[in-house]
């Protein structure tokens, strides 16, 4: 592999495994009428493309936009029920038209083409979070030869105008208990469900089989309604009821909020959801009468069986020691949604806490997760000191790849292992002790802080041992690769234009992409025109506000940003975050040996490094000692 210029004559950049989007030439499409992205969505292959950078480049198949979908709104709850509008294409007759939309090739909902000519599909319930491929039916599943991508996202993540809302939560999860009784109440966004009137569900899940077995499978399932054919006002009040025995096993769900022309525990039809929450208030009357001594036998069964499991401490990483390094190693570590001091550190299980943070991986046999809480002073909240202590957790509140199974699903595999017997131990009844026995707080004291590098300015490059150097390089560098690991970062440097039109000598990064294995490939890039960023996934450009990714991550909350354009709209400052312990030889920009090559052989040579003729010129052995 040989570093230098793409497209030069010269070394050239010599890549196996392009990881930058090219610089295209705005939109465009191929002039044929013979080739069709008809079940060809993705694909490169032929006089014209399918692929999402056929738009940048100009060479698009002339029906690319009504076969290769985008779609409005792009994402929505994993829980399913939402309503997504196909852009740019529309049927000529819409009349007696119906669509099927079809999931991961094996999940069809019936969506509908409406007055307008406009393709409508329903996103079903999935047990997964994420992106989720779609084809489209309108000859009556025949064939699907029109295809997208969903965005399933985690329920917590959801806007709030997109789901019902118990009011005071709590009062849903302790009724029953000491105190804790009346009336309840939901309340939701009428326009968020256009009918006149609804019917309001009730449906639990769970997880059966013996643990970590084929049989160990998870379920969501319609139980009873709660309310049918009422006016769609926004609102409902009722007095809970024990539910009968048969619906007793269920201790955790959800209620589903459903046009009245549906019938009872119909799937995937439009529907608004609640948060997934514990059960209390259709619990049998062993638990209304004695809720201590109910929960305090729950938490015992639950203790038993936890003995029985396998241990998922020993491959959890080790918490950072302050809340200072929880928030700086992003890439390792990322907020927890239920105690994020950006949104007041509402902390409700981790009273004392001001911010927890969740690792961003769960561990790879058991898809465990772990949990790291801080108080205002920024020490580590230890359940060896408080009951508010963090607590890693058998399953990961995100869930892990590749989802659908126990206990990886998203959520729902955390409350069930993680936080229902939390409320049998400790929030129901005295037996705190019991849960934080086998839910112990890491220390830190194996933590070791990532290293970080960084390319500033024209650009000043500080590599992962702390080595500053210059190099103001023009093309696509390698800035870290790892060989065990197979992590490859790469870079585009390119000379800005001063606001008089002017180009600079000096040159600035102007791309970054990211790869480890057979990962997503992310790449954020300065938006043409602008001073903000972009950022692409798979090539295909992409709103963040909630995206995940497969294998890598890239978190950038509100207020913060991936990288810096201030003072520069032609650069930004990329901060990449290594790692302790990678193991195996490195190279590239950003390493010792970068540092080391490129300031010594600069120094002799001192070319001219806006002209690319001085770039071509360097030697070849040069760039290939750089990926040893």
């Amino acid at each position: 592999m040989e570093w230098g210029q793409r497209g030069g004559s010269g070394p050239g950049l010599a890549l196996d495994w392009p990881l930058l989007t090219g610089d295209g030439e705005g939109p465009g499409t191929y002039d044929s009428v013979l080739d069709s992205c008809s079940m060809r969505c993705g694909a490169l292959d032929g006089p014209c493309s399918c692929h999402p950078t056929c738009s940048g480049l100009g060479t698009c198949c002339l029906d690319f936009r009504d076969f290769c979908l985008e779609i409005l709104p792009y994402s929505g709850s994993m829980m399913g029920g939402k309503d997504f509008v196909v852009q740019h294409f529309k049927m000529s007759s819409p009349t007696d038209t119906s669509a099927i939309c079809r999931f991961k090739e094996s999940i069809q909902t019936l969506g509908h083409v409406d007055s307008s000519g406009q393709v409508h599909c329903v996103s079903p319930l999935l047990y997964e979070s994420g992106r989720v491929p779609f084809t489209v039916s309108l000859d009556n599943g025949h064939s699907f030869p029109r295809a997208g991508t969903w965005l399933a996202v985690h329920p917590n993540k959801v806007s709030m105008m997109e789901k019902s809302e118990l009011v005071n939560e709590t009062r849903w999860q302790y009724y029953g208990t000491a105190d804790t009784s009346g009336n309840l109440s939901l309340t939701w966004h009428v326009e968020a469900l256009p009918t006149q009137t609804v019917t309001i569900e009730l449906w639990g899940y769970e997880e059966t089989g013996m643990p970590y077995s084929q049989e160990w499978t998870a379920k969501w399932s319609y139980l009873y309604p709660l309310a049918t054919h009422i006016p769609n006002s926004g609102s409902f009040t009722f007095t809970p009821k024990p539910a009968p025995p048969s619906y007793q096993r269920w201790r955790v769900g959800a209620l589903r909020i459903i046009d009245s022309k549906n019938y009872a525990g119909q799937k995937d039809v439009q529907a608004l959801w609640t948060n997934d929450h514990a059960l209390a208030w259709h619990l049998s009357d062993d638990f209304r009468e004695d809720p201590v001594a109910w929960a305090r036998t729950q938490c015992q069964a639950w203790e038993e069986l936890e003995d029985q499991l396998p241990s998922f401490l020993e491959e959890l990483p080790d918490c950072p020691c302050t809340l200072t390094q929880a928030r700086a190693d992003s890439g390792r570590f990322f907020t927890d949604y239920g105690c994020d001091m950006e949104q007041g550190s509402v902390c409700t299980y981790h009273p004392g806490a001001v911010h927890c943070v969740r690792s961003v991986q769960a561990s790879p046999r058991y898809g465990s997760g772990q949990q790291c809480c801080y108080t205002a002073d920024g020490t580590q909240l230890l359940t060896a000191d408080s009951s508010s202590g963090s607590t890693p957790d058998r399953g990961h509140d995100w869930g892990a790849p590749p989802f659908r199974t126990p206990p990886r699903v998203p959520g729902m595999s955390h409350w069930l292992y993680d936080v229902l017997s939390f409320y049998y131990c400790c929030l129901w009844a005295p037996d705190c002790p019991r849960y934080m026995q086998r839910r112990p707080s890491n220390d830190c004291r194996n933590y070791r802080p990532p290293r970080l590098a960084s390319a500033f300015g024209d650009p000043h490059f500080v590599t992962f041992d702390g080595t500053n150097f210059t190099f103001n390089g023009r093309g696509e560098y390698v800035l870290l690769e790892a060989v065990l690991t197979d992590l490859r970062v790469q870079a585009r440097a390119q000379p800005g234009r001063m606001s008089n039109g002017t180009q600079t000598r000096g040159t600035g990064l102007t791309a970054m992409a990211v790869q480890e294995g057979n990962s997503d490939v992310v790449e954020v890039r300065l938006a043409n025109g602008t001073r903000g960023l972009e950022v692409l996934l798979n090539q295909e450009v992409l709103s963040f506000a909630e995206q995940t990714t497969r294998g890598c991550g890239l978190p950038s909350p509100p207020p913060h940003s991936c990288g810096e354009t201030e003072g520069k709209p032609w650069a930004f400052t990329p901060l990449p975050a290594l790692a302790r312990g990678l193991g195996g030889p490195t190279s590239g920009l950003h390493t010792h040996q970068g540092a080391h090559i490129i300031p010594t052989w600069s120094k002799a040579k001192r070319p001219g490094w806006g002209d690319m003729s001085s770039l071509r010129s360097i030697p070849g052995a040069i760039w290939r000692e750089l990926t040893r």
